[in-house]
């Protein structure tokens, strides 16, 4: 293999494991790497939970150095060096030391980018005000951690409720401090559907947060003593001392789209399976690039550290000769939340119906290991497939311990093409204080795989909510819990389960029966009771528990 020369733009996920790959693929490269801010390899995910003090020391969030990379992959790692032209013509790229100002012109045989992306900062009024921070970088970290510091800051807004802003929050209660959340969507946590987050909303409010879900950021002011006014789009104002930014992050593409490299439509560096642009001698890598959807095969920005840290090993394999390919990114992610863990993968149902993909869906309440074993607790899970195939084209569980664990084993499936018929059929470990015999993953498998084989006719809350609105006939909802549940869904009649078959002859055979119990299990027990007496019935998804979660509005 000939001695080739790569120049790497950008450490962190992406740039620094392709780094690292190119050296272990090929002793004899010139691999240097070039990074504008002074730490090469930072855990930027790890932001938030130093501000809180989680993490303690600001040392512990950095994952390698520059002598890491110069001792152990014998790359010359240049800090504070920003790369600000590309001649594709010549292979030569312009590099600015931000120290001196001094420039310079290096070569090049392969260029990878991986500039990541910068943090949204809106157009609004006062969006420069002393105080108004977004989260990037460990120099980010250290600025907010002084102004709190120097100001003995106790109250806070946070604008934006996805992974970072959600975990500024938990992070900032934390400290003691009064937190306000400002979210232009409805809901927290948009990768997710609205039903799944609603019992983590309820926790948030219950440790004292102010969630201002549907009122996004109108304007900043400066308000009394050196404080901020932050003004949400339905004109109220909510002081503090600190605003954080959590808007979301665009893909850094300046020096791509300067080079004239293609664009997608979504704002990121258009790469194909091997991570190549459109030109063959430059690779991008990370959250700047746009990638395929696995489910949907639609051009997708998806700014993960996993998807950033493959994609950088693929294009250093590329580089060096291998065929290798990335599949695309289904977006699996987790966050953490007032003891709450919220997973997803793949599509969730809101992207679904936005591209007419044809779905069916489930919601089991299961508990994470056996109930005989102290701590179980109970996880909501919804899993969404293809209604002819039963291909998974996505999965979300919230509760305690083991979700992430739950839906990290259905991505896998995913990325197997699998069904959930596969999901029945997973071996997956068993003892008391891990897991039940019948895992959460199998429990969700078994009501999907009742639902393809016709077992079972299911129907959904928003269905019966839709029903009370129009003008079609309304279904008899029979709730088959015991008569000493406290809460009942108005208008349904109440018949225990053990009791059902004793008292068939209440019920009509003219009209379409929905049944619910508390999860669902009781209740698809008494459909197929009914269903085999000669009943219209159908089995309302996830229970009194789904019903409690759901958004009264709609879904």
């Amino acid at each position: 293999m000939a001695s080739q020369r790569v120049l790497i733009v950008g450490g962190v996920a992406g740039g620094a494991s392709c780094a690292a790959r190119l050296r272990r693929l090929d002793e004899r490269a010139e691999i240097f790497l070039y990074e504008r801010g002074p730490d090469i390899s930072f855990a930027n995910c790890g932001l938030p939970y130093h501000i809180g003090g989680v993490i303690p020391q600001r040392q512990q969030l950095l994952v390698a150095t520059t002598e890491t990379f110069r001792d152990t992959f014998n790359v010359e790692v240049r800090t504070r060096h920003e790369v600000t032209k590309i001649h594709r013509q010549e292979r030569t790229v312009e590099v600015r030391n931000v120290s001196s100002g001094a420039l310079s012109v290096e070569p090049y045989d392969c260029l990878v980018l991986s500039p990541g992306a910068a943090p949204i900062r809106p157009r609004v009024a006062g969006i420069d005000l002393p105080g108004v921070f977004s989260l990037r970088t460990l120099e980010d970290t250290d600025r907010i951690l002084e102004w709190i510091g120097r100001r003995n800051a106790t109250r806070a807004v946070v604008v934006g409720a996805g992974y970072i802003g959600l975990e500024m929050v938990e992070n900032l209660v934390e400290r003691g401090m009064e937190v306000t959340v400002l979210e232009l969507l409805s809901q927290i946590m948009p990768p997710m559907d609205p039903e799944m987050v609603a019992p983590v909303q309820e926790a948030m409010i219950r440790e004292g947060v102010d969630l201002q879900a549907a009122n996004g950021l109108a304007a900043l002011e400066e308000g009394p003593d050196g404080t901020i006014n932050v003004i949400g789009r339905d004109g109220r104002k909510f002081n503090a001392e600190i605003v954080i930014l959590a808007i979301g992050v665009a893909p850094d593409v300046k020096l791509a789209k300067e080079a004239g490299l293609e664009i997608g439509a979504l704002g990121g560096i258009r790469v194909d399976e091997h991570m190549r642009t459109s030109d063959p001698h430059i690779f991008a890598v990370g959250d700047a690039v746009e990638v395929r959807d696995w489910i949907t095969g639609r051009w997708s920005v998806i700014p993960l550290a996993g998807p950033a840290s493959r994609q950088g090993r693929i294009a250093a394999d590329v580089i060096c000769g291998r065929d290798s390919k990335y599949r695309g990114s289904q977006g699996t992610g987790v966050v953490g939340l007032f003891g709450y863990t919220l997973a997803t993968t793949g599509a969730n149902e809101k992207t679904l119906r936005r591209l007419s993909i044809p779905h069916q869906k489930v919601y089991t309440h299961t508990a994470n290991h056996a109930t005989y074993y102290p701590g179980a607790e109970v996880m909501a899970m919804k899993v969404l497939f293809d209604p002819d195939s039963g291909r998974i084209l996505g999965a979300q569980a919230v509760g305690g311990a083991g979700v992430e664990k739950r839906i990290d084993v259905i991505a896998m499936a995913m990325q197997k093409h699998g069904t959930v018929y596969d999901l029945e059929e997973a071996e997956l470990c068993y003892a008391p204080q891990y897991g039940s015999a019948r895992d959460p993953v199998n429990i969700a498998g078994f009501v999907a795989g009742n639902v393809l084989r016709g077992d079972v006719d299911v129907v959904h809350w928003e269905d019966w909510l839709e029903r009370q609105k129009s003008g079609q006939a309304k279904p008899l909802v029979v709730d088959v819990r015991p008569a000493s549940a406290a809460a009942v869904v108005p208008g349904t009649v109440t018949i225990p389960l053990g009791e059902l078959r004793a008292r068939l002859g209440e019920l009509p055979k003219d009209q379409e029966i929905w049944v619910h119990c508390g999860v669902g299990r009781n209740s698809y027990y008494a459909s197929r009771i009914l269903s085999q007496n000669g009943f219209k019935v159908r089995n309302l998804s996830g229970g009194f528990t789904s019903y409690t979660a759901m958004p009264k509005e709609g879904c």
